[in-house]
């Protein structure tokens, strides 16, 4: 199993995957900044109560060139932290670009309501888009796309 997450300057959107990683569904949106750290592991906890958890899948903000930014930067430093609060779970930093468009048109062709509701509900759909994308490449190439993060104390 694993845990997708979207992090954004707002909030964070949590997918994770059934226990054979062939499908990714939505969990919730957690609020960015102080205590997210704890909900993301309060919410692996609970997830790994039910089954193991391979690792947490974390999108990484590229430009459409592939390029970094400060955003980027500031996930990875996030994504950093977060390796160190889940150990000994991997933390794995994947390619996002245009999941939030994906998910947007999602919800879009099933009559979602825009608004604050919908707002939250982006953010679970870019995790799940995130988490299918990583499941999808992985079996049909053998290798999981993405990087290892680094933990830090």
């Amino acid at each position: 199993m694993r845990l997708g997450l979207d992090p954004g300057d707002a909030r964070i959107g949590v997918a994770r995957s059934d226990p054979s990683g062939f499908l990714a569904t939505p969990v919730e949106t957690v609020k960015r900044g102080r205590g997210d750290l704890a909900r993301i592991v309060e919410i692996l906890r609970d997830i790994t109560e039910e089954s193991d958890v391979l690792e947490v899948v974390v999108g990484l903000p590229r430009s459409l060139s592939g390029g970094e930014g400060p955003a980027a930067a500031k996930v990875r430093a996030w994504a950093a932290q977060l390796a160190g609060a889940v150990d000994p779970v991997r933390v794995r930093l994947a390619d996002e670009r245009l999941t939030t468009v994906t998910a947007e048109a999602m919800l879009r062709d099933r009559n979602v309501p825009g608004g604050a509701k919908r707002r939250q509900v982006i953010d679970q759909a870019a995790a799940v888009v995130i988490l299918q994308h990583v499941l999808d490449t992985e079996r049909t190439s053998g290798a999981a796309p993405g990087e290892l993060v680094e933990r830090t104390p």
